[in-house]
């Protein structure tokens, strides 16, 4: 099937959008009827241009109000198609998309819809032109594709065919099944969007909510095994209206939504999408964090291993050729980059002292690399001194890295080739509490959401989690998790669309979207908190009022709640069990950690979001006050 993607997609004029859609590798494009009106140029210039990008314009779209009207509406609605045909020969397409009628002036029946539909293809025959019929959603009388499809096959008409459109066959919740049984020379046009569920009209829904495929909730796979049984090979485009992509990098969203299709079309047998299309090796499974990477000047270098040494960590080595050093903790890396060159320098130089890489450790580090570059992922290559491993790694938030071990490669044994091992120092003694990264959590701008989730879940076997929104004392801030099944990989992507939260302060400090927090998971936080603080490391100051709360709601003993009080732990609780969390000061205004335990716990505390975000309010204005 080839691609395309329908200019309303996108914003920006149509010479940007058509860019656009050619740089990202699409096969096709459709032309939406607004874009090429308020073009200062004609429609056979257009056309050229389109043609010159190697572009192929699938459809020009959409032709309204057209079936069922009385006189003399209806010799008006022919008159009109008249007028597209003669634009359609300019620009170089033979493919009208007709929307069902939604006029109420329009009359109902399938005869009388199919009669006109014969008549109009009688027409477009004479030019070598072609009808594609779609029910919209909110359609006066035809609104399902089951009455558009007997419409069709009524008119019983070569150079009239279906369009199947996936957001208006799942907004009405019509069952899809039946899609199998026609035939795939009748399909004309498939466009596909997906979306999250919600419970609102057709119309908002569709103009303000439609998402590319992964990015919503729609079972757009089972919609693509049914069309695969069709025989249908045409193209496969994407019509969606996001407020979201609207105000969004043209290029960016372009290229997520071929990355969309590439990803839709994975593993359904019987489909190939794309020109150049190939296998992808399966999902990769993500297993943990296997270490976070800092960037920071020797000034903060020193600050952060002091921070670490406080937390428990040990200086387990230092890099053989670059001014990296490497501090563990049971099962948790952390690597302090403060090379005078390379990545982690650039990146430092323009965010400040920040998460500049995490490593995940996979099932197959070079088969994870290839899915992420088939899923037009940017991979990042440097050079690799003698006696160093080469990692592959990808761009991923903020420009930031995301690099690929596995334990059958050389990659498992790159601590002991490219780190001496450290002398023991003298610092603060832990008992080693701290276990594992629980989870990573990115900060980025809120029309960055969407593609960041399909980023994650495409590539990697991630579930994703119901959003929530999390008041700030500034606004509202979205957050989305994704996260491995087994919870071995956790990430949660934060945006907001108030510029007064803490989280886009953050982005304006930082000069863009990266990691603001890493949680770490304990066997045992009141020691954990209790050896932090012995050793200076200051936890967010929690209010007095949320310890009477919780103490309310959740009948907790006067014991654990005097514990929980004098260490500033935060408590949840659900059906599977309990949650306590703590926080760090925030290091230099860039990002902090959260110490967890979880006991059969499931979720992230988000109950207590709103208390750790109003603490850490107060505590940035104490610090800049002083």
């Amino acid at each position: 099937m080839l691609t395309s993607i329908a200019t309303v997609s996108l914003s920006g004029d149509l010479r940007e959008k058509l860019d656009a859609i050619a740089d990202a590798g699409f096969d096709g494009v459709e032309i939406f009827e607004n874009d090429l009106l308020t073009f200062d140029g004609s429609p056979r210039d257009v056309g050229q241009t389109i043609r010159d990008l190697g572009l192929k314009l699938v459809t020009f779209q959409p032709f309204r109000d057209f079936e069922g009207m009385p006189e003399p509406q209806r010799t008006r609605a022919f008159d009109r198609a008249e007028r597209k045909f003669d634009l359609m020969a300019e620009l170089g397409t033979d493919l009208l998309m007709v929307c069902s009628n939604v006029s109420p002036q329009s009359l109902g029946g399938l005869d009388r819809a199919a009669q006109d539909l014969a008549e109009l293809g009688d027409r477009a025959a004479k030019r070598g032109l072609r009808i594609a019929f779609e029910a919209l959603s909110w359609g006066r009388h035809i609104s399902d594709y089951r009455d558009s499809w007997e419409v069709v096959r009524r008119a019983s008409h070569p150079n009239v065919g279906l369009v199947l459109d996936t957001f208006h066959i799942m907004a009405r919740k019509v069952p899809i099944k039946a899609i199998a049984s026609i035939p795939g020379d009748k399909i004309f046009l498939v466009q596909v969007a997906d979306a999250p569920i919600l419970e609102m009209d057709p119309l908002s829904w569709s103009r303000h909510f439609r998402c590319f495929p992964g990015q919503g909730d729609f079972p757009l796979a089972d919609f693509m095994r049914n069309l695969a049984q069709t025989g249908y090979d045409g193209p496969l485009s994407l019509e969606i209206f996001n407020d979201q992509f609207r105000s969004s990098s043209t290029k960016t969203v372009a290229k997520d939504g071929l990355r969309s299709l590439i990803y839709l079309g994975d593993g359904v047998e019987g489909v190939t999408v794309g020109a150049k299309a190939t296998t992808l090796p399966p999902k990769a499974e993500a297993r943990h964090v296997e270490f976070v990477e800092f960037a920071v000047e020797e000034e903060n270098a020193e600050s952060l291993a002091t921070l670490f040494s406080a937390m428990g960590f040990e200086k387990r080595g230092s890099h053989r050729s670059k001014a990296v050093t490497w501090w563990k903790q049971n099962n948790i890396n952390f690597v302090i980059n403060c090379e005078k060159d390379g990545f982690a320098h650039a990146y430092n130089i323009v965010h400040g002292p920040s998460v500049c890489a995490v490593g995940l450790k996979v099932n197959d580090a070079g088969a994870t690399m290839n899915r992420a570059e088939a899923l037009l992922a940017a991979p990042f290559r440097q050079n690799v001194a003698p006696g160093e491993i080469e990692m592959p790694a990808i761009r991923g938030v903020g420009g930031s890295l995301i690099y690929f071990l596995d334990d059958q490669s050389e990659l498992a044994s790159i601590w002991d080739v490219e780190f001496d091992a450290a002398t023991p120092d003298a610092g603060p003694k832990t008992s080693g509490l701290l276990q594992a990264v629980d989870h990573v959590s990115y900060s980025m701008q809120y029309e960055e959401m969407l593609s960041w989730l399909l980023f994650f879940t495409a590539i990697f076997d991630l579930g994703k989690m119901p959003t929530l929104d999390i008041p700030d004392p500034g606004g509202l801030v979205q957050s989305q998790v994704v996260q491995a099944r087994d919870g071995g990989v956790r990430l949660i992507l934060n945006g907001s669309q108030s510029p007064n939260t803490q989280h886009s302060q953050f982005l304006s400090e930082f000069f863009g979207s990266g990691v603001q927090h890493i949680a770490l998971s304990s066997s045992d936080i009141f020691e954990s908190v209790a050896q932090c603080r012995k050793n200076g490391v200051e936890i967010l100051p929690i209010p007095e009022n949320y310890y009477d709360d919780i103490e309310a709601r959740f009948g907790l003993s006067p014991d654990l709640l005097d514990r929980l009080q004098a260490n500033n732990i935060l408590y949840d609780r659900d059906d599977d069990g309990e949650y306590f969390q703590a926080y760090s000061k925030t290091f230099a205004s860039r990002f902090f950690f959260e110490l967890v335990e979880r006991r059969d716990y499931r979720g992230f505390g988000a109950a207590n979001a709103p208390i750790r975000l109003a603490s850490q309010k107060r505590l940035n204005r104490r610090d800049t006050s002083d």
